[in-house]
């Protein structure tokens, strides 16, 4: 049987959409994540949660500053923070999006008491994702930052490695435990500041069913060497060994597309994508992917409209310049070869990567639904997706909502 998509320009209400295998979700960790966790001697020093009074919270950059104020004060409003070594975090309504109107996700504070009990809650995540239209998902850390930066950055690294793998112990025993298992699919954080104990902790983690890490997209703004050094070769041989897929969200170089210190936030978000654009074209040149052919890499959150353009690019660079850009035994085959066979993108919104499907790859392409961040579509993202796709096959729409997404996560396909 031929399957057919609906007449162009038209939304068909009674098309079966799948339910989806959303690759990029955020979980907001509960207090108590290292505190259960780490040795008696580090409690007071290790990650943990305590309410404060903020006033002047602004965003800079990538960076917030505020005054704490006393708690008897009539200014400003209390909130939770995260403390950990010299840091005080926050907690902000941005990240935890879901449940308030688009105008009131904003920058203010909030404490898990006032935000959506799915950001940080397993059995009520659970009810959130039945109420959007989505079987599994995969969750990005919060207080670790997008690749573990915060645990990269500290002092103490030997309490920065504790902290790593208590995260992930959370992560695969806790979170994805449970009524869990079959729905949240772990993704673990590695110590970035050794490429050695990265692979270590990949194997461990791969030993108990995991196969999905963080990593950053440009190492080098987090002052890590470059995936050209060979440095992270024990950690690259580790993720195709045991089929582990490099996700790199936007933001884990800590560091967003900026026209200037004094643009407003809005551009930032405008140009997210770019340095995944940017850490495209590092892959595609770098040979690591000739030398390890089943690595598996996925841009997370970094949408997919701009990709036809930069493999059109690098494809005329890699014909046109191989006479001294780079070197050509490294990169023998053509970029889109390489894109095709390693690379998955990912989106929410997207309608002019949809029209240009062909030249990006039905196969390459995995779907997100953000929660809680304020880019989610919850709890819409099944009438928000249905309208996105309505010109598409239904093998291509199940491709997109989930069949990509089992494939590239090593899990059973349907």
């Amino acid at each position: 049987m031929t399957l057919t998509a609906p007449a162009p320009g038209t939304t068909d209400t009674k098309r079966y959409i799948p339910k989806f295998v959303s690759v990029d979700d955020h979980i907001i960790e509960p207090p108590n994540v290292w505190q259960d966790r780490l040795p008696a001697k580090y409690r007071d020093i290790g990650p943990r949660v305590e309410r404060l009074r903020v006033d002047n919270l602004q965003f800079n950059g990538m960076n917030y500053t505020f005054d704490i104020v006393d708690k008897n004060s009539t200014a400003g409003k209390l909130a939770d923070f995260w403390l950990y070594e010299d840091l005080q975090v926050p907690l902000r309504r941005i990240i935890a999006a879901v449940g308030f109107p688009i105008e009131e996700r904003t920058l203010m504070p909030v404490t898990y008491d006032e935000m959506r009990k799915g950001c940080w809650d397993q059995t009520a995540r659970l009810e959130d994702m039945d109420v959007n239209h989505t079987e599994m998902s995969l969750c990005f850390p919060t207080f670790p930052r997008f690749c573990g930066q915060t645990f990269t950055e500290a002092k103490d690294k030997e309490l920065a490695l504790l902290c790593v793998k208590a995260y992930n112990d959370w992560m695969v025993e806790e979170w994805c435990g449970g009524a869990g298992v079959g729905r949240l699919i772990p993704l673990i954080i590695v110590p970035l500041w050794d490429a050695d104990l990265a692979a270590a902790e990949v194997r461990r983690n791969a030993a108990r069913g995991v196969h999905a890490v963080c990593f950053s997209e440009i190492p080098p703004f987090l002052d890590l060497p470059s995936i050209h050094t060979g440095y992270w070769e024990p950690f690259f041989q580790a993720c195709a060994d045991t089929d582990t897929v490099i996700n790199m969200h936007i933001g884990s170089s800590s560091r967003m597309p900026a026209t200037s210190p004094d643009a407003p936030a809005g551009v930032q978000a405008t140009l997210s994508f770019n340095n995944a654009m940017g850490s495209l074209a590092d892959w595609i040149f770098s040979g690591v992917l000739v030398r390890h052919p089943t690595l598996k890499l996925a841009y997370s959150e970094g949408q997919m409209g701009w990709i036809p353009y930069a493999l059109e690019r690098a494809h005329s660079v890699w014909k046109e310049f191989r006479g001294w850009a780079f070197d050509t035994t490294a990169v023998p085959e053509t970029p889109e070869f390489y894109f095709r066979r390693q690379i998955f993108a990912c989106f929410f919104r997207d309608n002019f990567g949809l029209k240009n499907l062909e030249s990006i790859g039905v196969d390459n392409v995995t779907f997100e639904t953000d929660y809680p961040h304020s880019d989610s579509t919850w709890p819409d993202t099944e009438q928000i997706f249905r309208d996105m796709v309505v010109d598409l096959s239904d093998e291509d729409v199940y491709k997109i909502a989930r069949g990509n997404a089992l494939r590239m996560l090593s899990l059973p396909l349907d």
